[in-house]
């Protein structure tokens, strides 16, 4: 997909990730709807866009919320005549103490940021997406490719995207719409400094690599992916090293 001229919303849009994606897409002619609960950085992100020539808003949205979900979508179209790509990027981990100390209600959380708030965007954004063609990319993790011991609730959950992603690929091409997922490693974001630091405070190791990607190391990432008109239900793993294409496991029996 060409990038130029498209409208893109961007879940967890205000910071990390999600914002130097934003900030990539517009930069490359996107006109971008930013979707957060924190208004300040949702704001200040939508300013940053401008200022460098860029078309921005910000909306305010719960992504586990059917009515602030389709609000965030309808956006895109009201304030910029299309829905091109959306980008489920908003997650949260479940921190200090985790699984199974952790309360109920909060790794309950976990599943519905990081797993149903993806099944819900893209069931809400296909019917809105021209049937000349979309893109859907949902955010996953390596901790969703691999175990992972310090926090397995998180893990499950972007196992679980990761899995969604390969499996709704057939449903998504009959609409035109290309849905990948990106697995990043340990970045460096507001989410992942707060819980290194709640692991030291707890007197924890936080299982952090000596490497640390940056933001924009997994935006590049994301943009491969919407560009590439070839990728269908594929994972992308980023590490420090670079990207790297996820064999998609197949079914006994069955033929690629």
């Amino acid at each position: 997909m060409d990038i130029k001229g498209k409208v893109a919303v961007v879940t967890g849009g205000a910071s990390g990730i999600g914002r130097a994606t934003a900030e990539m897409l517009a930069t490359a002619g996107a006109a971008i709807v930013i979707a957060d609960l924190v208004e300040a950085s949702g704001h200040d992100t939508v300013k940053a866009i401008e200022a460098a020539g860029g078309r921005a808003v910000f909306v305010k949205a719960d992504v586990t919320d059917e009515a602030d979900a389709r609000r965030m979508l309808e956006t895109a179209k009201e304030k910029f005549g299309s829905l091109d790509i959306l980008y489920n990027n908003a997650g949260i981990a479940v921190g200090i103490p985790g699984y199974p100390q952790a309360e109920i209600k909060r790794w309950r959380r976990v599943l519905e940021i990081d797993l149903m708030a993806v099944i819900l965007g893209c069931h809400l954004a296909a019917p809105l997406m021209d049937p000349t063609g979309g893109v859907i990319i949902n955010t996953a993790s390596m901790a969703g490719l691999y175990p992972y011991k310090e926090d397995p609730v998180y893990g499950a959950a972007k196992a679980g995207v990761v899995n969604f992603t390969y499996s709704l690929a057939p449903w998504a091409a009959k609409r035109n719409i290309r849905v990948n997922c990106v697995c990043p490693g340990v970045v460096d974001t507001p989410l992942v400094r707060k819980g290194i630091e709640a692991a030291k405070r707890a007197g924890q190791t936080a299982g952090v690599p000596a490497t640390i990607m940056a933001p924009t190391a997994i935006a590049n990432a994301v943009l491969s992916l919407i560009k590439d008109d070839a990728m269908f239900g594929r994972a992308l793993e980023v590490r420090p090293s670079g990207p790297r294409l996820i064999e998609t496991p197949m079914a006994p029996g069955t033929r690629r």
